[in-house]
């Protein structure tokens, strides 16, 4: 008789396979069985009955704000809000104090999340004009996601606004890079259409032409240095449109946010859904359904990105653009399940398999034998209102308040441990860098 650590019986499993009724055993933190397994044993027996077990749920887009700015979150914290949304894993992002540029910033980093955070991680390193003779070195160093450019919408040496160089830090690495892809010298020139108090007007500085110009003139460097590249936070139809005829260069990131919300969030929520690039009307919601439906769209991230509420409060333009989202990631994408948006499939494709399809994730984003036992346990007909007492960011809110949802987050398994049921932290922090194909460990 085989005997396993875990077993979890009777669960709904969502793999390559489609959905079926199926058992999973884990073995030392990795999937060792797939399928009846009414005769095996195990040191525990998990029921999930009326329960679907996801792959784990890869979260490729947040910022967790250590080091230097940890009163609005920290790595503990944020990784604390990703497992208790159902989230295993997350990329975690450069623009910190000091910022995360160099091996000795991007290393601290790895030694204050392992065994720290409640989920695995893996960092982006920034990419800047001092730092791009390094770049070569910097995105194989263990634990990193790639590297990340800031084309707009950031300060300091984070910002690269020019073409000369975005196309230097193209030329000096291998991995696929991402993008914050905003004009920043349109948004210079732009700065006089924002009107103080009215964070309505923020879409209308941050406007569909200063996306797409960026997106296109990222994709042409793209084009001329034969380097792949990965546009974060879509947020326009113009953009979606645009993207569709260069998929050989640039994958594609749309966020629950610019999928949930429209112009009508500003009446509601003021300067909290002021994000970067910012929501914008239903018209463009639509576009970017449009993109998710015909395969444009590759992932999903959630850009959590907190403020505490005092800078959310400060008058527009002085408030800070962000939103938390981490957590509400899986329940406000289930709702849109259950609302027949996308299927569970597809939900599943933008969340772990393509992850790990346009990174190179190793051992995770699937769940089959070999495969680190990574997964995200859902009730589909679980009717939960979502409520700023319930989000664990040090933020302490999300735009969400007051949002009832049907699918809901019930478990929580990173490598074979269970870190979240129904609700609680039933495992202490045990969390680990991520390793990927192009950069593993000698």
């Amino acid at each position: 008789m085989a005997h396993y650590d875990t077993i979890f019986k009777n669960a709904t499993l969502v793999n390559q396979d489609g959905e079926g009724l199926s058992d999973v055993a884990v073995r030392n933190g990795r999937i060792a069985a797939i399928g009846s397994l009414a005769d095996a044993s195990a040191d525990e027996v998990v029921d999930c009955k009326n329960l679907h077990i996801l792959p784990g749920v890869i979260d490729t887009q947040v910022h967790f704000r250590e080091p230097g700015l940890t009163h609005k979150e920290d790595l503990q914290s944020g990784s604390l809000s990703a497992v208790m949304g159902g989230v295993t894993g997350v990329f975690e992002m450069p623009n910190t104090n000091p910022l995360t540029t160099t091996r000795e910033t991007f290393e601290a980093k790895i030694a204050a999340g392992t065994n720290r955070m409640h989920c695995d991680f893996a960092f982006y390193i920034g990419g800047t004009h001092e730092n791009v003779g390094e770049l070569a070195t910097l995105e194989k160093l263990p634990g990193c996601a790639g590297i990340k450019v800031f084309m707009g919408s950031s300060t300091g040496s984070l910002l690269v606004a020019d073409d000369d160089g975005v196309e230097a830090i193209l030329r000096a690495i291998s991995r696929r890079a991402a993008f914050h892809s905003e004009d920043e010298y349109m948004l210079e020139q732009r700065k006089h259409l924002r009107v103080a108090g009215d964070p309505s007007s923020h879409p209308i500085w941050r406007s569909p032409e200063v996306a797409l110009n960026c997106t296109q003139r990222l994709v042409g460097l793209a084009r001329k240095t034969g380097k792949r590249i990965h546009v974060l936070h879509i947020s326009t139809g113009e953009e979606i449109a645009f993207l569709a005829d260069h998929k050989d260069v640039a994958s594609v990131e749309v966020t629950p946010h610019h999928l949930t919300l429209d112009e009508t969030a500003y009446t509601r929520l003021g300067t909290y859904a002021q994000m970067n690039p910012p929501v914008r009307d239903k018209a463009h919601r639509e576009a970017i359904w449009g993109g998710v439906a015909n395969g444009v769209a590759d992932i999903l991230g959630s850009d959590h990105a907190p403020h505490t509420r005092e800078e959310k409060d400060h008058p527009y333009p002085e408030s800070h653009s962000g939103m938390t989202g981490v957590q509400t990631l899986v329940p406000t994408m289930l709702a849109h399940v259950n609302n027949g948006r996308l299927s569970l499939a597809r939900f599943v494709d933008m969340t772990s398999a393509g992850p790990n399809r346009l990174f190179g994730i190793a051992n995770k984003g699937r769940i089959a034998v070999g495969y680190d036992a990574d997964f995200t346990v859902v009730d589909l007909k679980r009717r939960e209102t979502i409520t700023n007492d319930w989000v664990k960011s040090r933020a302490g809110w999300t735009p969400y308040d007051g949002v009832t949802v049907t699918g809901w987050p019930v478990g929580t398994v990173v490598r074979g441990k269970t870190v979240m049921w129904q609700g609680e932290l039933v495992t202490p922090s045990t969390g680990r860098p991520m390793q990927f194909l192009e950069a593993l460990p000698a």
